[in-house]
This record gives structure tokens, sequence and C-alpha cells, in this order.
């Protein structure tokens, strides 16, 4: 059944692995469906997706509508005549008009155990909450956000010094191999297709500049989470004297925060700045102070922030 024409839909890094390992398995991928190309950095340089780009190297044709619901743009993909529609972090709803095309469905890779994490950030999210197994699940598409059918799904450990960068390479390359194992049975009809519990269903919406603000009344461990959980992006943020630090790595401490208000420094180690949280503390290892590059405390300690002073609070 490798000649079933199988349209790709997807646009970062993520979906890469999915879009490649088709590929490299021989499926007739007639298309690629990714978003337009955006502006990047402070220069805003025009940057291709990552799925352009691959598609691109394998000389696909690509296709990227800034809407997909658009008529012109469905007539467009529509006109590629798909058995299959595989998608993965594309990014947007297909409409029911391009999801009764395709007679073996449109399936979407997804990086969650579903019916948690539904949305664009169950990597980060996952992590945030202190989660210690995610996962992949690919199900059928609905016109409802992530809420079809199950058809398969592989468990991913996280192990307690995960980022969402380490995680998210895990899980795309357990999603492409999952998805390897689920499309020759689903084309040879040998899958049956779960139904979700819509009940126990949980979101995780696209990251929010507020989600990377850490609030230090929360305890050690949460802010722990919420630190791997958006390290290497978008990084989590906190103030001190009016300037904005990225923290990019805190640990977990042991030094008691002697009813110090929450936000305090309490110490100050060779390696790092102790900060009273809510319950508990953390050291801050790992920080980019603005304007400045990203460095170690140890770094940081020994030059600009020579002068930061015991008592003193971040997050004000």
């Amino acid at each position: 059944m490798k000649e079933a024409r199988v349209l790709f839909m997807g646009t970062p890094d993520f979906a890469v692995a999915s879009l490649e390992a088709l590929l490299t398995e021989g499926y007739n991928v007639v298309g690629v469906v990714t978003q337009p190309d955006r502006p990047v950095g402070r220069k805003q340089v025009m940057t291709p997706p990552p799925v352009k780009e691959a598609a691109l190297r394998h000389g696909l044709l690509v296709l990227q509508p800034e809407k997909i619901k658009v008529e012109a743009a469905l007539d467009e993909v529509i006109a590629l005549a798909p058995d299959l529609i595989v998608t993965a972090a594309y990014g947007q709803i297909l409409p029911k008009r391009l999801l009764d095309v395709p007679r073996f469905g449109c399936i979407n890779v997804h990086a969650s155990l579903l019916p948690k994490y539904r949305g664009g950030a169950p990597i980060h999210k996952c992590i945030v909450e202190g989660e210690k197994e995610s996962g992949v699940t690919i199900m059928y598409m609905v016109e409802a956000l992530d809420a079809g059918d199950m058809l398969s799904k592989v468990v991913v450990p996280i192990e307690e010094r995960d980022t969402v960068g380490t995680l998210h390479d895990k899980l795309a390359a357990a999603g492409s191999s999952l998805l390897i194992e689920t499309v020759p049975r689903l084309l040879a009809g040998e899958l049956q297709a779960e139904a979700q519990d819509h009940e126990s269903a949980t979101f995780a919406p696209n990251i929010k500049r507020t989600d990377e603000r850490i609030d230090w009344s929360r305890t050690s461990e949460q802010i722990y989470n919420q630190v791997r959980g958006l390290n290497p992006w978008p990084v989590a943020f906190t103030t001190h004297g009016g300037k904005v630090w990225k923290i990019w790595w805190v640990e977990k401490h042991s030094v008691d925060s002697k009813g110090q208000e929450a936000g305090t420094i309490i110490a100050r180690e060779e390696d790092g700045l102790v900060v009273a949280c809510g319950s508990g503390t953390v050291k801050i290892t790992e920080l980019q102070p603005e304007g400045k590059k990203r460095m170690s405390a140890l770094d940081f300690l020994r030059g600009a922030g020579n002068s930061i002073e015991i008592g003193t609070k971040v997050g004000e």
C-alpha cells in the first residue's frame, strides 16, 4: 500500500522526524503543507519553517497557505488527491471539506498521552506540571482540538533533569517510529480506533508571556519544573532592580529559607544565588541578564553580579 498518495502537513522541528520517516520507508508523499515563512530574531529575517526546509531537500511540492480554511487554499490542497493525510504540529484545525477527502482519513501525531494535554504546548506543559511520563498519540483528526479517536500510543518517561528541549527530541523520535508502525496497519484495515474520554481531557495552550514569569510564591519544586519546562524556549524569567533576568537553570536547594519572604536572595554561593520560594529554596545557576549573553551564575557573580546583595529581591 506504499503507493497510496500521502499528504504531509506539519511545521516545526517536531514534525520533521515524521516526514523523514515516511520518506525513508518509501511512502508516496505527494506534497507538504506547512505554515508561511515568518520573521525571526531581532533582525526579523524571513525564515522558512523546518518542515519546508526538509521538504525542499527532498524535492517535494510545498504549499504554505496562511489559512487552510480559505477556499482557494483548500482547492489547491484537495487537487493533490491524497489517500491519507498525516499531520504533526501543523498549527491549524483542518476543515471538514478537507477531512472528508482521503479514503484512509486524516491522522495526527500528537506529543502527549491523550486525552491529557490537548493543544499547542503539550511538551512544555507536562514538564511544568511535574509529570513523570509523556508520550505520543496518533489519532484521527476531527473539527475539534486533538479530540479524534485514537489509533496508537507510546509512553516516554520524563527524567528528573529533562527539559522541554530534551523531551521534545525524545518525543519526535518516538512519534516517527510510532507513525511507521501505525500507517501500514491503518492502510491494511487492521486498526480499531478508540474514542477519547472527553471528560478527562486537559489542555496545553500555547505559551504566553505570563507563563514565562516566575512566581516566587510557588514551591521550589514548581519553580524547578517551570524553569526546565521552558528551557531552551521560550525561557522563564524574573526581574531584579528593574532589569529582566532570563533564568536558564535552577537547582532545588537544601538551604533553609529562614522565614524570608518569597523572592528574597538569602545566600550567595560560588556557583549561584539562593532564593527563597513560597516553600523551600532554589539556587539560580544559569541566567541571562538583560542585554547580556547566557552565562553561568559563577561567571555572573565574578562580574556584573558581584554587587548583588543578600536580602534584595527578585521578581519585583
